[in-house]
């Protein structure tokens, strides 16, 4: 087994719309910087991601201009959303992103319409204007003050190669052995570790990427986002049907390990990867 090396960067400036692979990345307290600072919800303020309209995984979203977003999506003509004045806007709106109510700043009515076109249905854009106070991590997994953006629940997901590999060899004797390989967007991570044994994640407690360090808290519960085509937005069984056949960890079949960063700094694509604490 090679050493273990950062292969690959994704961030997603908009939660479930296709993201970016850059060649570095800041790490700030809650998350890579542009990460999930955007948001699309219904008209009670409830977020809309992949779960329930798949189509989303179609719509892309690319840094503009002062920490904007240039939206792009098929059909529709591309927009760019600059980050909305906090009193432009007349302050911030409720939203809801599973069990947390945050503060968010409504981008105003010309990206609404875009979204609600693309979308189909009435729908909002959202940024997290200061995302040091607008949302805390889970406490039973964080310290306190720690935050997150508008991602599930942690600041950064890692996946790695290997256990990819060992998926799809499992997806290739089951039962919808036709929909594999799987491509890792399908799991949506942050950073791509190559160079490790398959599962290793699961037992890391502490690593060291590049020059930042981060506490490995929790294996990722995946959920339907997973079985959903992100270049189609079809939907199929897999991976779901093989990680609950073959990788559950408690009550949840997982894929990657979430973290938080323990400082800020840069990482960059070819990173040495050091474990400095596993479980056991």
């Amino acid at each position: 087994m090679s050493t273990p090396a950062l292969t690959s960067i994704h961030y997603y400036p908009v939660k479930s719309m296709a993201g970016c692979a850059p060649a570095e990345a800041a790490v700030e307290p809650w998350g890579l910087a542009g990460d999930r600072r955007w948001l699309v919800t219904d008209e009670s303020g409830a977020q809309i991601t992949q779960r329930q309209r798949p189509r989303l995984a179609l719509a892309s979203a690319r840094p503009a201009a002062g920490g904007g977003v240039r939206l792009r999506a098929p059909g529709a003509e591309p927009i760019d959303v600059p980050v909305p004045g906090l009193h432009e806007r007349g302050g911030t709106v409720t939203v809801q992103v599973f069990r947390d109510k945050i503060e968010a700043v409504p981008a105003g009515a010309a990206a609404d319409a875009w979204v609600s076109d693309f979308l189909e249905c009435p729908a909002r854009l959202l940024h997290m204007d200061d995302p040091a106070v607008r949302r805390g991590i889970d406490p039973d997994y964080s310290r306190p003050g720690e935050t997150v953006s508008f991602a599930d629940g942690f600041p950064l997901l890692a996946a790695t190669l290997g256990s990819l590999d060992a998926l799809n060899s499992l997806i290739a004797t089951g039962d919808h052995a036709e929909e594999g390989p799987l491509p890792m967007n399908r799991f949506r991570p942050n950073v791509v570790i190559a160079g490790t044994e398959p599962w290793a994640e699961d037992g890391w407690r502490r690593l060291r990427i590049g020059e930042v360090v981060f506490r490995a808290v929790k294996p990722s519960k995946r959920c339907v986002v997973t079985t959903t085509d992100q270049l189609t937005a079809v939907r199929g069984k897999e991976p779901l049907r093989t990680l609950v056949r073959h990788h559950l960890i408690g009550n949840g079949a997982v894929f990657g390990m979430n973290l938080i960063p323990e400082h800020t700094g840069v990482l960059r694509v070819g990173d040495p990867v050091e474990i400095l604490a596993s479980a056991g």
